[in-house]
């Protein structure tokens, strides 16, 4: 089975947070609310990763495309997931930005994105 553009750029962003030190403890976290590609750890935080992958800049940055519409409804899956894990720690929002273009990925990591 081929893997999807977008299932590639989460491949190489957990990749990426790991190699960082991260402590990725969920991909593609699903909730009644919506998705968070990535939940990671790092040091005290938890940490929500939204991952944006394109093959060209023709249409803007990849993180560009993470509106305040998405990053309300990643404050909720957020919430959602704290409630349901009975945790209470630092939440941090960051944004994994990959332009995958010749054959190279070029990563952009924002860290506290919103």
């Amino acid at each position: 089975m081929i893997k999807s553009f977008g299932l590639k750029g989460e491949d190489l962003a957990a990749a990426y947070l790991e190699e960082k030190g991260y402590k990725v403890l969920q991909r593609n976290y699903r909730t009644p609310l919506g998705e968070a590609d990535i939940v990671a750890r790092d040091r005290g935080a938890v940490v929500f990763v939204e991952v944006k992958a394109r093959s060209s800049d023709a249409y803007g940055q990849p993180f560009e495309a993470v509106d305040s519409r998405k990053q309300e409804k990643l404050r909720k899956v957020a919430l959602y997931y704290l409630k349901q894990n009975k945790v209470e720690v630092q939440v941090r929002f960051d944004v994994i930005s990959i332009l995958s273009r010749d054959g190279k990925n070029e990563i952009n990591h924002i860290m506290e994105a919103f």
